[in-house]
């Protein structure tokens, strides 16, 4: 939050003007900007004394101008205006506890312009923040959200402070509504702004709110980092099943969001037990190829080598696979099969096979969707792989929409 803004400095000084600098009565009141102060002798003589020592930028002179000044003021517009030349004084020496003194002051007298406050507020909200003076910032934010409650500016700030308590559920709630009243506004929201929300999230191991924060910035921002951090979060929190964790992991490769080596590696050894050989070939090329690696080094020598030796005699098995999927009442045989395509990137078998599952039933339904759903996204049947993930329920829904929202995002 920005602090002491020119518009807060001008609305402090609304009621003093440059009527202080004469003893004239007339002359003060035809040149205040609002109305006349009403001020005894001694306050006007000690804020006359104020005024000229800081317009001088006389800072000693100023500062026991000030103590006196504070000490005549008695009345409502004699305190605000001692403070509304504190807050100039404090402005001019960078001085943030006396700008916060000030502020304190103008709001405290009584005699602020109701159209000044919530700047006000605003501005001893952010000094208090700043101070790690969080009471009072809590307060001064609840003074300025029941003013405006679609501040959002505010409500950023106490999202904030939230977070600084780790009450990350209001604080999440808080920043999402800011991001929204901006967006409705039709302001850019910047890329950090749904990272905040999504590390807030997470911090609260807030697991419906971290995917929707994870969605909001892939929508806003889908490049491989954020596809890859939030794919990470979304593992760590929702802790999926051995299945749904993988095809997470081939959504990161989708995506081209591996990074490095310990994605590869994680991947290709998932991919090596659950009996992909193919899959796992070609993950590695594709790690070399983008110098994600070094080729030569373990485990990922020792991957190619399984890998390239089982491959030849695993696709030797296949034309029987087919023979027995086709044969079979129930649909298993026919998803198993469908795996094995699917990882050698044969995605049109993939497909048939898929297909066969689902018709002869006997399979976990959502799981052949899924399956079906990224073989068809792969193959650029893009209507077709819609339908398959809308049709995904159950716990690999969420991967389901991640897929979707990845798929939009393909021309």
């Amino acid at each position: 939050m920005k602090l002491i803004s020119h518009a807060a400095l001008g609305a402090a000084l609304v009621l003093c003007g440059a009527s202080l600098v004469t003893s004239t009565p007339a002359v003060a009141q035809k040149k205040s900007a609002q109305r006349s102060l009403s001020l005894s002798k001694s306050e006007r003589e000690t804020l006359v004394a104020l005024q000229t020592a800081v317009q001088k930028k006389d800072v000693a002179a100023a500062t026991t101008a000030l103590a006196a000044a504070q000490a005549a003021a008695k009345g409502a517009d004699a305190r605000y205006s001692v403070a509304a030349l504190q807050l100039q004084l404090g402005s001019l020496t960078s001085n943030k506890q006396m700008q916060s003194e000030a502020i304190d002051g103008l709001i405290a007298s009584g005699a602020a312009p109701a159209d000044s406050l919530p700047e006000l507020y605003k501005n001893q909200a952010g000094l208090a923040f700043e101070a790690n003076n969080f009471a009072k910032a809590e307060n001064a934010l609840n003074q300025l959200t029941q003013m405006n409650p679609n501040d959002p500016e505010a409500l950023a700030t106490l999202a904030e402070l939230r977070a600084r308590q780790k009450r990350y559920p209001e604080a999440v709630t808080m920043l999402d509504r800011s991001i929204g009243i901006r967006k409705a506004a039709g302001q850019t929201i910047p890329e950090n702004w749904y990272k905040r929300v999504l590390a807030l999230a997470y911090q609260g191991r807030l697991v419906p709110q971290s995917i929707k924060a994870s969605r909001d910035l892939l929508t806003a921002y889908p490049n491989p980092t954020n596809w890859r951090d939030s794919l990470l979060i979304y593992l760590d929190l929702a802790q999926p099943d051995r299945t749904t964790t993988l095809d997470t992991r081939r959504l990161m490769r989708a995506a081209k969001a591996l990074a490095g080596e310990r994605d590869y590696a994680e991947l290709a050894n998932t991919l090596n037990r659950s009996g992909y050989p193919g899959e796992v070939k070609a993950l590695l090329d594709e790690g070399v190829a983008a110098k994600m690696f070094e080729p030569t080094k373990a485990p990922f020598a020792q991957l190619r080598t399984a890998a390239n030796s089982k491959i030849a005699e695993d696709k030797s098995t296949l034309p029987a696979l087919e023979k027995k999927a086709t044969a079979a009442a129930a649909g298993g045989p026919a998803l198993d099969i469908g795996d094995v395509y699917y990882g050698y990137g044969d995605f049109a078998k993939a497909i048939t096979f898929y297909r066969a599952a689902l018709q002869k039933g006997g399979v976990d339904a959502s799981l052949a969707n899924m399956r079906l759903g990224m073989a068809l996204a792969l193959s650029g049947q893009k209507a077709e792989a819609q339908t398959a993930f809308r049709a995904v329920t159950g716990a690999r829904a969420e991967l389901a929409n991640f897929w979707l929202l990845w798929l939009s995002q393909r021309a």
